[in-house]
């Protein structure tokens, strides 16, 4: 089983770029970041912790963008993977945002895993032209378009809200046919069922209640959609015991991803290195 950290980024505290260098320097496999492009002050939707229209936290107001920040961390680090816990992709032109990520790919040398999910935020979609009551629609569009566009020499699209004729693009990632995708939402057959359909696995949300029994139903719709292997699953958890490991190792889980505090560097640093104690117990 795999490890890895997530860094709420913000214009406060750890740049991206050190905690990705600490990350692998410390022995972590992958460092994630998420992405909000705006929060819109007027709001009906709920935030999933809170139950209304507040914020749990005000980095949601003071998210760096995901790609720089990883970029940042590609040029300092050779090794440890990637990612978005998550990305939110509709909220971008698909064919640049498709430009973008291969090109992260490509200078990377192949460690970008793009974790993408519906989103919660109504209204911050609205503002992006994406229906909420579409938004899977959208974003399994967004995902074929810019598979597409990453994989075949002459790429085109034709859907409802993704369109492009007969183009060229390269850079190609080095990942093929592309990059990992990861869909990052709540552990349910549907939910599962378009995971099978149209990503290469799973980010659990803080919110599940028995992992393992959701890993095991998950793989087994991936295995009846035809699907070859396994998928990835990644459980998001701050520090789970030896038992808990061991069940969900049992069960298909591929890899741990702990959050990071939203403190000083120094601390931050520190807690990596105390994480990394803990990979050390545990492996």
């Amino acid at each position: 089983m795999r490890f890895s950290l997530v860094l709420f980024t913000s214009d406060r505290g750890i740049r991206p770029h050190r905690a990705a260098q600490a990350a692998e320097d410390n022995g972590f496999y992958a460092f994630y970041v998420p992405e909000h492009t705006h929060i819109p002050v007027n709001r009906e939707t709920a935030h999933p912790v809170t139950g209304d229209a507040t914020l749990p936290d005000d980095r949601y107001m003071r998210t760096l963008d995901p790609w720089v920040a990883l970029a940042s961390a590609a040029s300092v680090t050779g090794r440890i993977k990637l990612g978005t816990a998550v990305a939110l992709p509709f909220e971008h032109d698909p064919i640049t945002l498709a430009k973008t990520i291969a090109t992260l790919d490509f200078l990377s040398g192949g460690r970008v895993v793009l974790g993408a999910g519906f989103g919660w935020n109504i209204e911050e979609m609205a503002d992006h032209g994406v229906p909420g009551k579409r938004r899977k629609t959208v974003l399994r569009e967004y995902l074929e378009g810019m598979g597409k566009l990453w994989h075949e020499e002459t790429a085109s699209y034709q859907g409802e809200f993704v369109n492009f004729g007969p183009s060229w693009a390269w850079p190609k990632p080095i990942q093929q046919p592309r990059v990992p995708v990861l869909l990052g939402a709540r552990g349910t057959e549907a939910n599962f069922r378009w995971i099978a359909r149209s990503a290469d696995g799973w980010i659990t949300t803080p919110y599940e209640e028995d992992v393992a029994a959701l890993a095991q139903e998950l793989n087994t719709i991936w295995a009846d959609a035809g699907r070859a292997g396994r998928p990835e699953i990644v459980v998001l958890h701050p520090k789970p015991d030896q038992s808990t490991l061991q069940s969900w190792d049992a069960a298909g889980v591929t890899e741990v991803m702990m959050g990071l505090p939203d403190k000083s560097e120094d601390e931050v640093l520190a807690f990596i290195e105390r994480r990394a104690t803990f990979l050390d117990s545990v492996a």
